[in-house]
């Protein structure tokens, strides 16, 4: 079993992200890698969001966390414009560096629709307890 250690480098260096963690990412075509973002504390899942190398940058170095908008094509920090924000606690990438987990502290409503989660009232029917095979 492999164990690979925790990144030892600044998350930033002279304003970019570091070559450390940049290496570790896999993006998917336009540079992406997908952010599920889950409440300090409960683990519940709050929201997924979509970051590059500077969306992540930002996140690691400002302690709030920011986004790549896939359809205004621009930066959003989660809060600016709605007083809800996201207050990071802690970050990880998952094993394969195509997921990242950002643990945060939520302040006020998660979703654009004003719900706690993105997951609100959307649970889908699935078989639940029974062995598939």
């Amino acid at each position: 079993m492999s164990h690979n250690p925790a990144f030892a480098a600044p998350a930033s260096v002279d304003g970019k992200l570091s070559d450390q963690i940049s290496a570790a990412l896999k993006k998917d075509a336009q540079g992406l890698v997908a952010a599920i973002i889950q409440q300090h504390g409960t683990g519940e899942v709050l929201m997924l969001g979509w970051m590059d190398e500077e969306a992540l940058r930002r996140t690691l170095t400002t302690g709030r966390v920011t986004f790549w908008s896939r359809s205004r094509k621009e930066y959003w920090r989660k809060g600016d414009t709605s007083g809800h924000s996201q207050l990071v606690r802690s970050a990880a990438l998952d094993c394969d560096g195509d997921a990242l987990v950002i643990v945060v502290d939520q302040i006020g409503a998660a979703c654009h629709t004003g719900a706690h989660t993105c997951f609100d009232g959307r649970e889908l029917p699935a078989v639940v307890g029974r062995r598939v095979s």
